[in-house]
């Protein structure tokens, strides 16, 4: 819940030659060894500067840090790393490829690359390199990091959000555990409410809950901003459906989510003031690792499922989508090549997931295997969520409109409008079609 920003200098050790290749491919910076490793050498006097969002989980950020200092120790690479409230690092990431000066690398969001992929250095050689070595990257993560065959992004994975409840009160409203079915939703959270225990979802600009568990729902109900010719489809019974339930759903809710951001709903959890939202595992981290007595006793209470089901019949959950993306006007790109391959490895991306149990789910799917998605069953449900996750902008493209589209909260205004009482669900989706419509013109 920490957003304050930090900033961090990492140096030291002799720069060692680091050399290797993809099978059959000749790497730039780099001489074949083995099919097993690939490594890029930096360049002589190579610093880096890295721009990464702010922590949620502590965790995240002690192993990120440890990591790369172990990094700057082998390579003798300096990398310098700065952090970023979520909100920020969109338009600081734009700036950056207009201007053409920066950070090295920035751990974006979503379709990021997608806006400027000419401004990116192709990463196709070491996406194939950790694709093949670790089983192979998700669709949704060749959809995000792909622009054709060309890799823009390195899929670093998503901060996955599941319901986050309280058994106790869930088990008072009369279900065993948080409903997966919408309508058992609705019922749930009525009786929740009745029994003083509400649920509180974000219908602010809120980057991750907000956009998550809205277009969740929008998709749940059939609903898309565009269809597969990316023309816009957004003002359409199945929306309409699925603003109507929300704003049923919304009057369960404790009030003021409808400015609440990313951090609002840990805060409300961990006081007490609300008994379930859509959530990273963070909360349950949180409560986990206090040295409050009464967190302690509610991280026991704390359950994990993975988002509902609408009436489509299948998952169709949207979630915190993070990717690396190294700069043109990078002086130092091998450098900054062998600072992924460093980080994406097993030896480093594995004590890092869990460092922060589970915060960000792999984009590979060896790494489905890392033991603490079984060392708490209540982690285990964060470990899908890559295989359940669609794409902003679904059905269409990935490119400047769906990114454009996003970072103008179309979708989740149409919400909150809508929940406010200002339009009617109708009107919300009319409104939010023609607001689409500026952005995709085909």
């Amino acid at each position: 819940m920490d957003r304050i920003t930090r900033r961090s200098a990492l140096q030291g050790g002799t720069a060692l030659a680091v050399t290797g290749a993809l099978a059959g491919t000749t790497l730039l910076g780099a001489t074949p060894a083995s099919a097993q490793s690939v490594s890029f050498k930096p360049e002589p006097n190579a610093r880096l500067r890295v721009l990464r969002w702010s922590k949620f989980v502590q965790g995240d950020e002690d192993l990120w840090l440890a990591n790369t200092k172990k990094f700057t120790d082998t390579t003798g690479v300096p990398v310098r790393i700065d952090n970023e409230a979520w909100e920020d690092v969109r338009p600081k990431a734009a700036v950056a490829a207009n201007v053409g000066s920066g950070p090295d690398i920035i751990l974006g969001w979503f379709d990021d690359p997608h806006q400027y992929p000419d401004k990116l250095v192709d990463l196709s050689d070491l996406a194939n390199y950790l694709g093949k070595k670790y089983g192979g990257w998700y669709p949704v993560c060749e959809r995000y990091g792909k622009r054709g065959d060309r890799w823009i992004g390195l899929p670093l994975g998503a901060a996955g959000a599941c319901m986050v409840y309280r058994i106790s009160a869930v088990q008072k409203a009369g279900y065993e555990a948080f409903p997966t079915d919408y309508k058992q939703v609705l019922d749930c959270a009525k009786k929740m409410k009745a029994n003083n225990t509400p649920l509180g979802m974000a219908l602010g600009n809120a980057v991750g809950d907000g956009n998550g568990w809205l277009h969740t729902i929008l998709w749940g109900f059939g609903g898309k901003m565009v269809d597969d010719g990316n023309k816009v489809v957004l003002n359409s019974p199945e929306t309409v459906a699925a603003l109507e339930y929300v704003k049923e759903l919304y009057e369960t809710f404790v009030p003021g989510t409808l400015s609440w951001l990313d951090p609002h709903n840990n805060r409300a959890f961990l006081a007490g003031e609300i008994y379930a939202t859509n959530n990273g595992i963070s909360v349950y981290y949180a409560a986990k690792n206090s040295k409050d007595a009464k967190l302690l006793e509610m991280a026991k209470d704390i359950g994990h499922v993975n988002m509902p089901v609408g009436p489509v019949g299948k998952p169709t959950e949207l979630h915190l989508f993070t990717q690396a993306m190294l700069f043109g006007y990078s002086k130092f790109p091998n450098a900054a090549k062998e600072y992924l391959r460093f980080m994406w490895e097993r030896e480093q991306y594995e004590p890092w997931q869990q460092a922060a149990i589970g915060y960000i789910t792999q984009p590979l799917t060896a790494y489905e295997k890392n033991p603490i998605w079984t060392s708490d069953p209540k982690h285990t449900p964060y470990r899908d969520v890559m295989k359940n996750m669609l794409w902003n902008g679904y059905s269409g493209d990935l490119g400047y409109a769906s990114a454009a589209a996003m970072a103008d909260y179309i979708v989740v205004n149409m919400f909150a409008e809508t929940c406010a009482g200002r339009v009617t669900a109708k009107q919300a989706a009319e409104r939010a079609a023609k607001r689409a419509e500026r952005y995709y013109r085909v």
